[in-house]
């Protein structure tokens, strides 16, 4: 690209989702990586933060909390633009922006929302369009697909339209989990992340308070069987030819997978994974067909359960926009494979360019 003018990335992130300090430690990875000393001759980047409260801020100010030089909830120093502006967008300079790059994990983000606004700017994007970001950020739709295509799954139980507030309807919920399974389950809402709002449940008078706190992230609640398995990896990108990473596998300290054996604890990841090659081999082939069936390209990591009794491949879901924190799966996954943080992020904005 000598000579050539640097493409100038629009970097999103934070928002107001649950996975807000997530996105964050996402944003600040990425942004290093942008101004690597070969990125820097290729690359220039405008970040937009975006407060819990749905504000956007400059890319000065923005910039200032990836460095550190703010801090992301400190909003006296931070100057909140006008929200009664109809075009909200109007404020923060997007017209030199090339290509977006959207790091907001959870609701309002990877749901698709950031995905439908951003296309009116007619720029593109890294990243899943609007259809495959919301369909793999709902886990009730996603898994209704997965087994319309007979894609192996744990079995599960939507439980939708009730009212928790109900007395009456949370007994009868919790009878039809008694009825259709054996302890452990799982109970999650069916749109978050980093297993916010998740529990774990081993016997029946866990399951009001575990019901009541997923109901409070969505009203959409999955409930899944708990089956002792390994927790398998594989990382995706790509847009017309999707390509498959390394699998990894992740051995927490946990009891299972939380969010604080995913950002707080250091767990062991090894990578590849210590399975047999025909399994991996066919993980990567669920990969990718998983990902077509929901219209899921750009990249994104797709995240198994191998049973541990039967070696079965489970699909367990798609994360559209995987964490690149420091303990991320995702980069770990493709700088196993040949690309470090720097070229993988390089590589993902000629995939949006189709380059």
């Amino acid at each position: 690209m000598i000579g050539k003018k640097k493409k100038c990335i629009g970097l999103i992130f934070g928002g107001s989702s649950n996975e807000h300090e997530v996105s964050i430690s996402s944003a600040k990875t990425v942004f290093q990586a942008f101004n690597s000393k070969i990125n820097s001759q290729l690359f220039t980047v405008k970040a937009f933060y975006i407060d819990k409260y749905g504000n956007w801020l400059d890319s000065d100010l923005s910039i200032k909390i990836l460095i550190g030089e703010i801090e992301s909830d400190n909003r006296k120093k931070c100057t909140i633009f006008n929200q009664e502006k109809i075009n909200f967008l109007e404020g923060i300079e997007f017209q030199n922006v090339d290509i977006w790059f959207p790091l907001l994990h959870g609701f309002n983000g990877e749901d698709g929302s950031i995905h439908g606004l951003l296309k009116f700017t007619k720029k593109p994007l890294v990243g899943s369009g609007i259809l495959g970001s919301a369909l793999g950020m709902d886990k009730i739709l996603m898994k209704t697909i997965f087994s319309y295509l007979k894609i192996p799954q744990v079995n599960y139980l939507v439980l939708q339209n009730q009212d928790l507030n109900d007395k009456e309807v949370k007994n009868k919920l919790i009878l039809e989990i008694i009825k259709k399974f054996k302890f452990p389950v799982f109970i999650k809402p069916s749109n978050s992340g980093s297993s916010l709002g998740i529990s774990k449940v081993v016997e029946e008078s866990e399951l009001l308070s575990a019901l009541e706190k997923a109901w409070e992230i969505d009203q959409r609640i999955l409930v899944e069987e708990g089956l002792e398995v390994r927790e398998i990896e594989c990382g995706i990108i790509g847009n017309s030819k999707l390509l498959t990473s390394e699998i990894g596998e992740v051995k927490y300290q946990t009891e299972w997978y939380d969010y604080d054996s995913k950002y707080n604890l250091n767990n062991k990841i090894i990578i590849p994974a210590e399975i047999d090659s025909k399994i991996s081999k066919q993980i990567k082939e669920i990969a990718i067909q998983s990902c077509r069936a929901l219209n899921i390209f750009g990249f994104a990591r797709v995240d198994f359960f191998l049973e541990k009794s039967s070696n079965k491949i489970l699909l367990n879901e798609i994360n559209t926009i995987p964490g690149f924190t420091s303990n991320s799966m995702f980069p770990m996954l493709w700088r196993a494979s040949g690309l470090n943080i720097e070229q993988l992020v390089a590589k993902l904005v000629n995939i949006s360019l189709d380059l």
